[in-house]
């Protein structure tokens, strides 16, 4: 429970007492002396339309964004003495406030407050926060070492810091603008997804819609798999993988699956009817750039399979897909680079086992993983496919994943929404004619030629909340996924379809661009098919079909 002076906030709903609050906008200055449990508003200040400050170390070349006039106010909440949630708002001025708030998520292990992610949300009029997650990013990333010796803001990072967030932003609006009765979203990736689906999960009324995007939400699953990728392709030097066979592994790929949704363009549609092997690309004679070894086969092969359970054999998580392995933000920084392997040492060796000494190459992977389940999952896994109290809030959740991520293999988002698909079918919803049908709040989106929460080749930009949307694209709910969050939310209309844009071709390490394209995403499981004839790069010249291609 929050309490505001004159006003309690119980629940999510507001019981005035004081008439003058609920119906006069106070000073943004005069919101540092709001009086909230546990939490301190440091600073409240009125700040002119002006250039986005770039964050250190930022590139000196990046575009000036201009950011509108708004009331910035910044806070900490500490609801454990060992926390501390620092958070920061915008609120635009009360004439353009479209009268809802909107709430980013972080991503990787947090630590920071990126104000860029603020900034279109505040363009269109919502109030806007976000949170640190509760710690502060130090050293090298990705970096868990916060979280030795600090179980509370383990926890504060797992779901604690995002709710404490949104019930001081609420609060904090509600004496800005004298009411509170318009909706709440969330949007977030990667870290920022599983933030939303744990919205979703543990408190299901803080969010009218929820914009999920390529969620680390199987945390404890996800970092196994990382772990399992490192020992495939570190453990042993023949099995290293150069980044400079990279082309041809994505060559070979592409010639065995790019025509399955009946137009060659350079992008699979859905990988899962690709099934590339790549012994094709075994070499025959000495070793280049353009095969591979034995043992390099049979590492890569663990990366598509995906890990299982050296002991029970189960699966632990999907594998990553083929087709765009050479892309500069793909596999080359991820799966064979140093990304993917710093984030499970630091999971394993400082959140979880609190060790220093702790070695990847002589870990029992069953172990790991077992005491991963127990000792993380309830506070950092938001697999939990019930529902039921987010559908019966009302909320409206939509969920997209790149096929082409090199962070968190895509299958997964289709595995927890058919895992929430079988069991709401035990569960019918009372009020609805459709009965069980998860498509009256939920919908899916795979999105082709995606990289992680963006980025890649074919239509990768879904305007998922940050900005530019692309020249000459409407900037409305059928080609934007946070408009048409907002319109199933306020006027009950589903996405069935959202007309997403990018480019084809090009090769931006020479300067080539690519040609522009726009093309449907569908909710899964249907997916775009090329009609026959007609431009290859306009979505009209595509439908959606029911069955997934075989």
């Amino acid at each position: 429970m929050y309490l505001l002076r004159g006003v309690a906030y119980v629940a999510f709903a507001w019981i005035a007492v004081t008439p003058s609050l609920l119906c006069a906008q106070q000073a943004c200055e005069d919101l540092k002396k709001l009086n909230l449990v546990h939490v301190t508003i440091t600073s409240a200040a009125s700040v002119g339309a002006g250039p986005l400050k770039q964050p250190v170390g930022a590139p000196s070349k990046l575009p000036e964004v201009i950011v509108p006039r708004h009331c910035e106010v910044a806070g900490v909440a500490r609801p454990t003495s060992d926390s501390e949630i620092n958070f920061l708002l915008w609120l635009p001025p009360a004439s353009v406030w479209n009268g809802k708030y909107m709430q980013r998520g972080n991503g990787g292990w947090a630590g920071m407050i990126q104000p860029a992610s603020l900034l279109r949300p505040l363009a269109l009029g919502y109030a806007a926060s976000a949170t640190d997650d509760g710690h502060r990013a130090e050293g090298r990333m990705p970096d868990a070492s916060w979280a030795v010796g600090h179980p509370e803001k383990l926890i504060d990072f797992g779901y604690r810091a995002v709710h404490e967030t949104a019930l001081a932003s609420k609060a904090i609006l509600h004496a800005y603008y004298g009411k509170l009765d318009g909706h709440d979203y969330f949007v977030g990736c990667s870290d920022g997804g599983r933030e939303a689906l744990m919205e979703a999960q543990r408190y299901p009324e803080d969010f009218d819609g929820i914009l999920a995007g390529a969620p680390a939400n199987h945390w404890t699953h996800l970092l196994t798999a990382a772990l399992w990728n490192e020992l495939a392709l570190k453990s042993r030097p023949d099995s290293e993988i150069p980044t400079t066979k990279l082309p041809a592994i994505q060559k070979a790929a592409l010639a065995q699956c790019d025509t399955l949704d009946g137009v060659k363009d350079g992008v699979i549609e859905d990988p899962r009817a690709c099934h590339f092997d790549p012994s094709v690309l075994l070499c025959r004679g000495a070793e280049s750039t353009e095969c591979l070894t034995q043992p390099q086969i049979d590492a890569i092969e663990k990366v598509y399979s995906g890990p299982k359970d050296p002991v029970t054999g189960e699966q632990i998580f999907p594998g990553w897909e083929p087709g765009a392995e050479a892309d500069p933000a793909g596999w080359g920084p991820w799966i064979l680079g140093p990304i993917q392997s710093a984030f499970a040492n630091s999971f394993f060796g400082q959140a979880l086992h609190e060790d220093p000494k702790w070695d990847w190459r002589t870990v029992d992977l069953s172990r790991e993983l077992r005491l991963a389940d127990e000792k993380a999952s309830p506070i950092l896994n938001s697999w939990n496919p019930d529902l039921r109290s987010f559908r019966a809030h009302g909320g409206k959740l939509i969920q997209y994943h790149g096929w082409e991520d090199a962070a968190i293999a895509p299958r997964d988002s289709i595995n927890y929404y058919e895992q929430v698909r079988a069991f709401l079918g035990n569960y019918p919803d009372p009020r609805s004619n459709s009965g069980a049908s998860i498509e009256s709040f939920y919908r899916l989106f795979m999105v082709p030629g995606m990289q992680h929460c963006g980025g890649g080749q074919g239509p990768t930009n879904l305007a998922n909340g940050d900005i530019p949307t692309g020249a000459g694209i409407p900037d409305d709910a059928d080609h934007d996924a946070v408009l048409a969050l907002d319109r199933w939310v306020t006027q009950g209309v589903a996405p069935e379809r959202i007309i997403a844009n990018g480019t084809i071709g090009g090769d931006p390490k020479v300067g080539v661009a690519g040609a522009r394209l726009t093309r449907p995403l569908c909710a899964y499981p249907a997916v775009a098919h090329y009609k026959g004839q007609g431009d290859t790069n306009a979505a009209e010249n595509f439908t959606c079909v029911a069955e997934p291609p075989k």
